[in-house]
């Protein structure tokens, strides 16, 4: 073989490997590029997923804020129902006339005053000088303080053990703590 023919032999080999390498190097960056695409759309698909899972999170969160706003509204809404019905009542009883006065002040006392209790009447009570004469207070011996009281409607008895604050306001107060359960179910149909 001449020389010229040698070295267009091993230039034709190395053309032919140039091109072989050209061609394996060509199909990897192909792969890689696949690969990479590949890649990329899985973590697009987790980040989609991700941010719709964010997304839902907050619409729950914001929605049980919402719905905890809603009931704290509506329980407001029964309070306030709650208490205009036993500021109904107060008024109610505070204009009681003494026909009907008397009888209630002189169960309340009878019940609840000790022997040498002091009476002292709220301001508002308009039938303290009657309520003074019940069989009650003298049974009792029983005293009626000239003092007033800010309460509402009703008095108060200093007792030598222990004040009972027997005002309308006081006593519609515990009532409600005991039965606004019941009251609030008749109301509002709570099962």
């Amino acid at each position: 073989m001449s020389k010229e023919a040698i070295v267009e032999r091993i230039a034709a080999d190395a053309a032919a490997e140039a091109e072989e390498l050209l061609n394996a190097a060509a199909r990897r960056a192909a792969e890689i590029v696949s690969a990479a695409e590949a890649r990329a759309r899985e973590e697009r698909a987790e980040a989609a997923a991700e941010a719709e899972e964010r997304g839902k999170r907050l619409r729950e969160g914001r929605n049980a804020a919402a719905r905890l706003d809603s009931a704290k509204i509506l329980l407001a809404e029964k309070r306030r129902v709650l208490d205009e019905i036993y500021a109904r009542a107060l008024g109610r009883l505070c204009g009681l006339d003494e026909r009907e006065m008397l009888p209630m002040i002189e169960r309340l006392l009878t019940e609840h005053a000790e022997e040498g209790d002091e009476i002292v009447f709220a301001k508002d009570f308009p039938y303290a000088s009657a309520a003074a004469q019940l069989t009650v207070v003298r049974k009792r011996k029983l005293t009626v303080s000239k003092e007033r009281t800010d309460a509402k409607g009703g008095f108060l008895l200093r007792g030598k053990v222990c004040d009972k604050d027997l005002s309308f306001s006081a006593l519609l107060r515990a009532d409600m703590e005991e039965h606004q359960g019941e009251i609030a179910e008749e109301l509002f149909h709570i099962h």
